[in-house]
Formats: structure tokens, sequence, C-alpha cells
């Protein structure tokens, strides 16, 4: 079959041609709606800490989301906006504005939609694990520290700085515009969201604290900053597409960053493909998932979205909630869009304090802290990779990061690094 021999063949096909039926409808529209209250909030999250606004996120999963499911590779992959790609698109966003972050999200669309269907997907493979590890966790400090301002609500005099140390300084030297509300706020969404995981671990935590940070934030109006305070609100409607205005010149300036976001959007991607195959006892294909990746980014970025890839946490949800098909994926995306339509007003009372709360706690998640450890102690070439991926990551930026971290494995193993890393499958 032609789909076959080009690596383009959907799960969503797959399914479909094994029968489709009421009782799978019914479990995958159960697991779509759970999915669905988890990204809520989440996406609206990650977008304020890309310095873009809220409603982005949302776009995002909505159509990026969509597509993945229907295109994609695996029958569980819940797509959407990402923590580990804030650090990346906020510089992108500050220093090419919002057109520029559009751009570049379809050029690395672009990217890996060819990457999957010439097969070089499977390439990704030979980044080692210790650069994974690395960079994850860089990523996850950088993103803690750009929550810290809403965290305690200070007031920076000026604008906040994008590198890590003159950011530290410039927070500390605002400590005495804490904002107590803000910072209890903050430590409320934190606690409620640690207690309902462990005690009631199916409960919608991150929707619940969210709606109990909104309730407590009006009791004390005027006190924290708002969704509404700061963006304005949340629109009630998806936007018409937009193709950003381009050049040669500007896209040779975006191109560094494009390729970056192709590199970790094919990395995160297939690490949660992989997450999914691990807990359903499925497998993956990796050049149709890759492809369709591409085509969720160059749609999310013209209808007014940003990056889009694989998600760890919700495609795991998924699972675990007892998705069957793409289908459910797929319905997320819809249930998301019903949200925007009718409860877009009230989002306007989420404070932001409570969304950093979420973003500190992803952070925490995102580093794997006994992965780390394990690295440090066991083997003295993994640890020094972890430690000069890392140490770049957040002082340097995350592609010097990961191509440094690559050729120092390379360096110290060069048998090892060419069998390449048993994280993938194909």
């Amino acid at each position: 079959m032609p789909h076959l021999q080009t690596g383009f063949y959907p799960k969503s096909v797959t399914a479909w041609r094994e029968g489709y039926g009421l009782a799978s409808f019914k479990a995958d529209a159960l697991a779509a709606l759970t999915v669905a209250i988890v990204a809520l909030p989440l996406s609206m999250a990650i977008a304020i800490a890309s310095h873009v606004s809220p409603e982005r996120g949302l776009y995002t999963s909505i159509i990026g989301g969509f597509i993945i499911s229907a295109l994609g590779g695996s029958r569980f992959q819940i797509g959407g906006p990402a923590g580990a790609f804030i650090v990346l698109m906020a510089s992108i966003t500050d220093a090419q504005g919002l057109d520029g972050l559009f751009l570049a999200t379809m050029m690395a669309g672009v990217i890996l939609f060819v990457v999957g269907a010439s097969g070089l997907g499977r390439l990704i493979r030979y980044v080692p694990h210790a650069v994974t590890v690395g960079f994850t966790a860089g990523i996850a400090v950088i993103i803690f520290a750009s929550q810290i301002k809403d965290l305690f609500g200070l007031k920076l005099a000026g604008a906040e700085p994008g590198a890590l140390l003159p950011k530290l300084g410039a927070l500390a030297a605002a400590s005495s515009t804490l904002n107590v509300a803000a910072l209890g706020l903050a430590v409320v969404s934190i606690a409620l969201i640690a207690v309902l995981r462990h005690y009631r671990p199916h409960w919608p935590s991150l929707l619940i604290a969210v709606c109990l940070a909104s309730v407590l934030a009006l009791l004390i109006p005027g006190a924290v900053e708002t969704i509404a305070s700061r963006f304005g609100g949340i629109p009630s409607q998806l936007p018409l597409p937009h193709v950003p205005e381009f050049s040669a010149v500007r896209l040779w300036a975006l191109a560094p960053s494009a390729a970056s976001l192709a590199l970790l959007g094919g990395i995160e991607s297939l690490l949660s493909a992989m997450v999914a195959d691990s807990m359903s006892g499925r497998k993956h294909r990796t050049s149709t998932e890759l492809m369709a990746q591409g085509v969720g980014n160059v749609a999310s970025a013209l209808f007014g979205g940003i990056v889009v890839t694989g998600t760890i946490a919700r495609t795991a949800t998924n699972v675990k909630a007892g998705a069957k098909t793409p289908i459910s994926g797929m319905l997320h995306a819809v249930f998301l869009l019903l949200f925007m339509l009718v409860a877009a007003p009230l989002a306007g009372y989420i404070p932001l304090a409570a969304l950093a709360g979420i973003l500190a706690l992803v952070c925490w998640n995102m580093a794997d802290k006994a992965e780390v450890w394990r690295l440090l102690k066991q083997a003295k070439g993994e640890s020094l990779v972890l430690a000069a991926t890392f140490l770049l990551t957040i002082f340097v930026d995350l592609t010097t990061g990961i191509l440094a971290g690559v050729v120092l494995a390379f360096v110290l193993s060069p048998r090892a690094f060419l069998k390449g890393p048993e994280q993938f499958k194909h």
C-alpha cells in the first residue's frame, strides 16, 4: 500500500479498520474529558510563561492537538504546548516578536515533516540519554526562575532580564515588593495539587486548584494580578488563519531557532510516544508521528498557536484514563474548544500566581532527580556529559547545551555513542 511505502500510516486509520464501536467511543470520550480538564489550565500557564497571551496555549492544544492525534503514529499521543519549549519560545518572542514565533514554529514543522518523511527520525535515537536528562533538568531550572516573579507577586523596576544570573539579581532587588496575597495563593495551589494527587489521584487537581484560587482572588479584589488584569481576558472563538510576513533575511535569522524547536520537538514527541508504548504494550510509528508533528506545528501557527508537541504527562493521563484509540486525542481538542466557547469569560478571574504554582510543580516533575543522581554516581563519562549539558543550558542556551553534550559524549565514548541509546524503539 502507498502509505506504508512512504512511512505515513496514521494510527487513527489502523483503529478505524480494526472496527470502531460505541464501547470504544465511550471510553475515548471519558479519557478525552479527563485529559482536557488537565490541559485547560496547563496550556494557558505554558503560554504565559512563553511570553505570549494565554489563549495561544488553547489554540495550540485545539488545532495542533487535534491534528497530531488524527494523523499521528501513536494511539495515545496527546499534543499540546509543553514546558520544555518555554525557554526557546520566550527567547524567540522577545527577539523576533509574535510573528517571529509563528514563523519559527512553521519552519520547525516543515523540518519535522521532512525528517519524518525521509526516515531520518531514527537519528534522534543517537541523542545520548545523559544529554536528554541534562537539558531537561536545565530547562526546569530556567522555567522555575521565570516564575518567581509571579509566584511572589514581585514588581520589577524594568524589564525582567532573560539570562539566569541577571534575572535572579533583578528579582532579589525587587524582594521588597513581595505580594503576600499572591504568594499565599501560589502556596495554596501547590499544596492542594500535591494533596489531591496523593489522596485523590483521579480528581482533576489542577482545575480544582485553579478554581479555588480564583474564588479566593475574588474575595480580595485587586490584590493580585489575574489573566484579565494583565491580558484582558480570553477570546471565545478561534482566530482566522494568518500567514506571518516573511523574507529570505528573516527566514535565515530564524533558521537556528527553528532547527532547535524541531530537534527538541522530535525528542519530546518520541519520548512521549515511548511512554505510551510502555504503558499500553503498543508500538508507535516514528516516521508517521514526526510527519504529524510537522503538520500540527504548521497548522497551530497558522491559527495563532505556538509550538505543539507530544506531551508526556497528558499522554500518560490519556492511557490511564482508559483511552482506546486516537479519537480520544481528537475529542480532547474538541472539549477544549467547547470550554473556550462557553467559559472563556471565567478564565479572566484566574490569578497568575496560581498558574505560576502549577508551572513550579511542572518544573519539579520535569527534572528527573533520581536519574540525575544515578548518572552522577555510577558513570563518570555520563556524569561529565550531564553536567556540561545542564550548565550550558542554564548559562548559555539550550542549543549549545545539546550540541556540546552530544559532541562530548562522542569524544568520551565513540563506540557507545554509535550504538545509540535504547530510549527510542522503531
